[in-house]
């Protein structure tokens, strides 16, 4: 008889056994996973040529996941997987919520429509990291700038059960291409989301996006409304309306210059946790995590300065300004605000109210990420405003 016959298997083993590769493209040869809690010391997942194995921990780990017993216990048995551990703030993912989350899809049980699956899609211009989930009408979401498309993993869960819910790192974000020369601006934005609808053979979509990813959908309503249902924007990036003294000296700064930038890890991220409120919470961190994970690679780096320049620089009046533009907006659109948005103050609902009479608005007791910090509302407004008007 062997010396494990009888044994009891461990979560974490039931886990692994399960694991699908079909379901997570994890976008590099080797990835390593610090598994804490599921046995009375924490083991290390290898995931290689589509296979994952438990070994021994050593000093170095891509991703940590962390919970009690009973927690990775209810995660290898309960038919939801470890996602609703994680929204539920059960379960911790830190350092790569990339590999983290698409650990919990390849080893969640089968069934179910929210279970997730993560790939890359070559489009036409770029590879791009997406994170799918449901089945029904297509609703793209796209994030705000230095954050990715964890940022959309409460609306996956929510939308899923009724659409085929789609979140994408934007090029230069994320697990997607970072191209070092590319424009990083909302119309560059707005065609890498045409490619990647014409790639999944999609006509039309529905489009949910926060902050500069708002701005992008914004974009995507002036150029394309005959590829979009409706358009959902969150605390929506806007043209600045009050002087911009800085606009002369950042026209002639090379955004590439921040691909030889030195960016020690501790000394960034110190300073990044000082400037977000709230960054002990576990969303917020794990959203620096994010942040840091791209911003901490040249192209990252660059394409962050870039994009970030760009929505500071956008003209807001003249023939091709944002604010004379936007009148001519005729996807119906839903326009999401948070009275305490630091970034996006809410006078700026005003003024879209002038432009778009007939567009809607809601405004929430939070910040710049309503998904993220008010989500019953946001997300039951979002499910209210889609089923009015079907794709077919």
């Amino acid at each position: 008889m062997s010396a494990d016959a009888g044994r009891e298997t461990s979560p974490l083993e039931q886990l692994v056994k399960r694991f699908d590769a079909s379901l997570f493209d994890v976008g590099r040869a080797h990835a390593r996973l610090r598994i804490d809690g599921a046995g009375l010391e924490p083991r290390d997942v290898v995931i290689e040529d589509g296979q994952a194995r438990i070994v021994p921990t050593d000093g170095h780990f891509d991703a940590e996941l962390a919970a009690d017993r009973d927690t990775w216990e209810a995660i290898a048995t309960d038919l939801r997987g470890g996602m609703a551990a994680f929204r539920a703030g059960r379960l911790r993912v830190r350092r790569d919520l990339h590999l983290g989350v698409g650990f919990l899809a390849a080893t969640a049980p089968p069934g179910g429509p929210e279970r997730l699956r993560i790939r890359r899609v070559q489009t036409s211009r770029q590879s791009l990291s997406v994170v799918e989930a449901g089945a029904g009408e297509p609703v793209i979401m796209l994030h705000g700038l230095g954050a990715t498309k964890a940022s959309f993993l409460p609306t996956l869960g929510a939308l899923a059960p009724e659409y085929h819910t789609i979140a994408v790192d934007l090029p230069g974000f994320g697990d997607s291409d970072k191209p070092l020369r590319a424009a990083y601006d909302a119309r560059f934005f707005a065609e890498a989301i045409i490619s990647l609808l014409d790639a999944l053979d999609l006509e039309r979509a529905h489009v949910i996006g926060n902050s500069m990813g708002g701005r992008v959908a914004i974009e995507l309503g002036l150029r394309y409304p005959e590829r979009l249902g409706r358009l959902v924007l969150l605390a929506p990036s806007l043209a600045w309306l009050r002087p911009r003294p800085w606009a002369p000296f950042l026209r002639w700064v090379p955004t590439q210059l921040g691909a030889i930038q030195p960016a020690p890890r501790p000394l960034v991220e110190t300073i990044v946790r000082r400037l977000i409120p709230g960054s002990d919470s576990e969303w917020t961190s794990a959203g620096i995590d994010e942040f840091l994970r791209s911003y901490l690679t040249p192209s990252g780096r660059a394409a962050f300065y870039a994009a970030a320049r760009n929505i500071y620089l956008e003209e807001p009046r003249g023939p091709n300004g944002f604010w004379t533009r936007l009148p001519s907006l005729t996807v119906e659109s839903l326009f999401v605000w948070g009275r305490r948005d630091a970034l996006v103050p809410i006078a700026f609902e005003h003024h879209v109210r002038a432009a778009l009479p007939t567009a809607r608005h809601l405004e929430l007791d939070c910040g710049h990420v309503p998904q993220l910090e008010r989500p019953r509302e946001t997300h039951a407004a979002i499910e209210e405003f889609l089923t009015e008007a079907p794709l077919s």
